[in-house]
């Protein structure tokens, strides 16, 4: 860490290696019991997540009677859903522009049908009384270096044409909303994004489930799937859940249908949390409308105020480790922590002397497509979803509807999408995979350093139909 300033160090000197969501928060849930002996039930979903949790919601309201249980390896929202930044964005494709790109003649009614997951989501929280500090702020998505301007303007036009309501904003205008000297401008989202306490809203979805009905088990890994001439079997160490469907929502943990695992790779994210600010400190950087913002850079970070007038700062680089290992020593990364700190005061100078109190990383499940996809296995009676790339806050909702409906055997205007019938393009094997990832981070960050200049590997990707830009 030599290429660190000594200096920046000093700003980390109280932060606790730990996730800021979960700090001694009151509306943090009982545990559930471990799976004991065995159980039937119509529905079992693995995994107790947000994917997970909404399959258990939606099936309950889509029919009362159905039983379902949740079995979780861990703990509900273990992984990355109690562990991202809580930016809720109604995009369903990673982007207007990367669903653009693949899903051009789908893109009215992915639009559509986001916007339309997007607010549902929050008539959930308004009807079951969720409490997870639920704000619908907005995005707004910052130019850092001049050639990120390039193309805004006609983005905006664009993703107006199907329904955005996005807005161009000059060097002063969005320095006139958050003051940093090194912002060139901007693209001004007033609708599609919210902000939300994302371990509160597992909490609360959590909540909700067990007031349906839903029965939820813990610290029970499914070591395997059986079929049966009229159903499932899951099995944990201690006991097993005979059903008649069975629901994958098990995100970047190594899936029980061995053919998806070719499809997606876990990659490390990282986020650091300041203190408070104080009055002057606000006064300094404006930001009073406090809407979530983010980076146009192939690389970028994220950053939001906090409910406790903190600022979560996040991401940029993404790690992957041989093989696609996800353990949890790879959570902690202290030279990340200096590089974010670093980051965010070249970003907020006038911050200087600002303490961080927490950090932490969790592990996405990526796929070559950028946004998720969908199987079914065992003559049907098994659904999954997976490759959701850390945009999945809103769009696990729409992914637990269209796994339910393909588990169900329905014919939908969801199943119908070209993005729900086709998969993305398969990772190679190792160690032909993590040369191909290194690669292809390493021109992406060479991209950011030379005016977004995309080299010949990346316009092999390009070409490929892979287009890597984050």
């Amino acid at each position: 860490m030599s290429d660190i300033d000594p200096h920046i160090l000093k700003h980390l000197s109280v932060m606790q290696p730990e996730l800021y969501w979960l700090d001694a928060d009151p509306l943090e849930p009982e545990p559930h019991p471990t799976l004991i002996g065995d159980v039937t039930t119509d529905l079992c979903i693995v995994g107790a997540g947000y994917t997970g949790l909404w399959t258990a919601l939606l099936a309950k309201e889509r029919n009362p009677e159905r039983e379902v249980i949740i079995v979780e390896q861990r703990e509900t929202g273990f992984g990355a859903s109690g562990r991202n930044g809580g930016f809720c964005n109604s995009s369903l494709t990673h982007g207007f522009l990367n669903g653009y790109s693949r899903f051009k003649n789908d893109m009215q009614d992915l639009e559509r049908m986001g916007r339309e997951n997007f607010n549902e989501i929050e008539e959930t929280i308004k009807k079951y009384g969720i409490d997870c500090d639920w704000q619908r702020t907005g995005e707004l998505r910052i130019a850092v270096k001049d050639w990120q301007l390039d193309g805004m303007k006609e983005e905006a036009e664009l993703r107006n044409q199907y329904g955005d309501h996005v807005e161009f904003l000059t060097q002063a205008e969005v320095q006139a909303r958050v003051n940093s000297p090194i912002y060139k401008g901007g693209l001004w989202d007033a609708d599609g994004t919210a902000l939300v306490d994302p371990a509160r809203l597992v909490w609360g979805l959590e909540k909700v489930c067990l007031k349906l009905g839903v029965k939820i088990f813990e610290n029970s890994k499914v070591e395997w799937l059986e079929r049966t001439s009229d159903g499932i079997i899951v099995h944990t160490p201690y006991g097993s859940v005979y059903a008649d469907k069975v629901a994958l929502a098990t995100n970047i943990f190594k899936s029980l249908i061995k053919r998806a695992r070719k499809y997606v790779v876990p990659v490390y994210d990282f986020q650091v949390v300041t203190e408070p600010l104080t009055p002057e400190q606000w006064k300094a950087i404006g930001w009073a409308g406090k809407e979530g913002l983010s980076e146009a850079g192939n690389q970028f970070h994220y950053y939001r105020v906090t409910s406790e007038g903190a600022i979560l700062w996040g991401g940029y680089d993404a790690i992957y480790h041989f093989r696609g290992k996800a353990r949890q020593e790879y959570e902690t990364d202290a030279e990340t922590y200096a590089y974010l700190a670093a980051d965010f005061l070249e970003t907020f100078p006038q911050l200087k002397g600002i303490k961080f109190t927490h950090g932490w990383g969790g592990a996405i499940d990526t796929c070559s497509r950028f946004s998720p996809f969908w199987g079914r296995a065992y003559r049907n009676r098994v659904a999954y979803v997976l490759g959701f790339t850390g945009l999945g806050v809103a769009s696990t909702r729409f992914g637990a509807q269209v796994m339910l409906d393909l588990v169900d055997g329905l014919d939908t205007e969801r199943t119908r999408l070209k993005m729900v019938r086709r998969k993305p393009l398969p990772f190679p094997p190792e160690p032909f995979r993590f040369l191909f990832i290194r690669l292809t981070q390493w021109s992406i960050n060479y991209a950011d350093e030379h005016d977004g200049k995309r080299n010949l590997w990346l316009k092999l990707l390009d070409r490929l139909g892979l287009g890597f830009d984050s």
